[in-house]
């Protein structure tokens, strides 16, 4: 349907030392999986020092990278954190699949809940969350849904930190999110169908005629993380195929960033100077890897004034 991708390759930004490996440590996380993991990264995030703050979902640790490439856990709690994002204040919120969404206060290495319930029940399992330019946050309440079960749903909470907005219901898996440039577009990584759906935007805020944006085909998972840059080109994560994709803002794949290290890929943020290079977390290997792109990333909320 479209000619092939040009191939961009990655290196090793930084890698999680072994003396932060806990493959001998059990997990709710990872019993239900029946696996044992040194690790499992996700949820990447830059502050305005320039730290790579990401999570490690399989252990309930909060992990910060300084710009030299150096691990630091600054937190480890009984939780399951998976996406992760900074406001403009510096807080930080972490969207935790057993807790909800949740604050962490980077100072005091302190980490509570923010929002455990909507639309007057609890919520089934938070996945990832993105900041709008106003300061509303959206998120994917993932839970268990998958083809045979599709209960995940998409939420925003508005800047006041009170009113919560019901987007979309009955989806295979909601994970990544990310807002078009205008913001009139929320992507949604919907893993278990493979695809990204278009939820199209009211001026009102109200979601009308969601469609199948991108379908995707091929690894063992689906869609993951996502991220955008300053021309519309939507990142994309393919989760357990050591890919992330670039399409225009048309839907054409121009780009595959391969991993040059497991195929774990989870998630990604766009970083340094020029916010040019993009930093994919990858989580078999427990690395965190880096790609040259030809467009900045768009600016987060986190760098605005």
């Amino acid at each position: 349907m479209y000619p092939p991708a040009e191939n961009l390759g990655t290196d090793v930004y930084a890698r999680l030392p072994d003396s932060l490996y806990l493959t001998d440590e059990p997990s709710s996380w990872l019993a239900a999986r029946h696996v044992k993991m040194h690790s499992f990264l996700e949820g990447p995030s830059f502050d305005r020092a320039g730290n790579l703050w990401c999570v490690d979902l399989a252990h309930g640790r909060i992990l910060r990278v300084d710009p030299a490439g150096n691990f630091e856990v600054v937190i480890r709690y009984e939780g399951e954190p998976n996406g992760l994002k900074i406001h403009r204040d510096g807080r930080i919120f972490v969207a935790d699949h057993l807790h909800g969404l949740m604050l962490l206060d980077p100072r005091a290495r302190t980490i509570k809940p923010y929002l455990q319930h909507a639309m007057r029940e609890g919520l089934r399992g938070l996945n990832d969350l993105f900041f709008a330019s106003n300061g509303d946050l959206y998120f994917t309440d993932q839970g268990e849904s998958a083809l045979e079960n599709p209960t995940g749903r998409v939420f925003r909470l508005r800047a006041d930190g009170k009113t919560v907005d019901l987007l979309m219901d009955g989806l295979a898996g909601p994970n990544g999110l990310v807002l078009n440039r205008a913001e009139n577009v929320l992507y949604v990584a919907i893993t278990h169908d493979n695809a990204i759906y278009a939820l199209r935007l009211e001026p009102d805020g109200r979601m009308k005629k969601a469609s199948r944006y991108i379908q995707l085909s091929g690894s063992t998972a689906g869609p993951d993380g996502l991220a955008i840059d300053e021309a519309g080109n939507l990142a994309v994560v393919h989760a357990q195929a050591g890919t992330v994709w670039l399409f225009s803002p048309l839907g054409e794949p121009l780009y595959r960033i391969r991993s040059c290290a497991g195929l774990r890929t989870t998630n990604v943020a766009f970083g340094g100077p020029d916010r040019r290079t993009l930093y994919i977390t990858e989580a078999e290997q427990g690395v965190i890897l880096r790609a040259q792109m030809p467009q900045p990333g768009k600016l987060m909320y986190s760098h605005t004034n």
